[in-house]
C-alpha cells in the first residue's frame, strides 16, 4: 500500500559498488537541492561504500552537509554512545566526523535510556519536528533483511 507523500524508486545496479555510488549521487542531489534535508541513515556494512562516497564528494566536490539533519534507524539498548559497538560510534567513525554536519543535527536513539517507549516517542517527535525524513537509507544485508530486525 502506498504511503501518502512517499516516493519509491527502484534502481537496479550490477553490484553493491554500483548501487552505493548511485545512492550517493541521489543523496548528493537532494542535499544540493535542499541544503536543510533530513536524512534517515542506517548502519552496518551495506551503507559503508555509500558513506565513503559521500565523504569523497564532500572533500573533492564541496558537498555541504552543514544544514543537513540526520536521524539513524536504531541503536543497541544498553550500549553507551562511546562504546565501539554502538551505532552512534559507527556513525561518528563512518560519516559524521568526516563531513561538515553539525553534531547537534545528528540523532541516534539513546541506547542508555531506562524508558524505551518514552524515548522512542520523543525520537519520533523529533523526526516530525524536523519535517519528516526526506530520504531514507536502508541496508538490505547479505541475508536479504531490510534494516536491522
Amino acid at each position: 500500500m502506498p504511503i501518502e507523500g512517499c516516493h519509491v524508486e527502484v534502481i537496479i545496479q550490477k553490484d553493491a559498488d554500483g548501487a552505493s555510488h548511485s545512492a550517493a549521487r541521489l543523496v548528493a542531489r537532494l542535499v544540493r537541492e535542499k541544503p536543510d534535508a533530513v536524512l534517515g541513515l542506517a548502519t552496518g556494512s551495506t551503507p559503508l561504500t555509500l558513506y565513503n562516497e559521500l565523504v569523497r564528494m564532500h572533500d573533492e566536490e564541496d558537498l555541504d552537509f552543514s544544514r543537513v539533519t540526520a536521524f539513524n534507524l536504531d541503536e543497541y539498548v544498553g550500549l553507551d554512545p562511546e562504546h565501539e559497538q554502538s551505532y552512534r560510534h559507527f556513525m561518528e567513525a563512518s560519516l559524521f566526523s568526516r563531513i561538515n554536519i553539525d553534531p547537534a543535527n545528528t540523532h541516534v536513539p539513546d541506547g542508555m535510556t531506562t524508558d524505551v517507549p518514552a524515548t522512542c516517542a520523543e525520537y519520533e517527535a523529533g523526526i516530525a519536528a524536523a519535517g519528516g525524513i526526506d530520504l531514507q537509507v536502508l541496508g538490505i544485508g547479505s541475508d536479504g533483511h531490510i534494516g536491522f530486525n
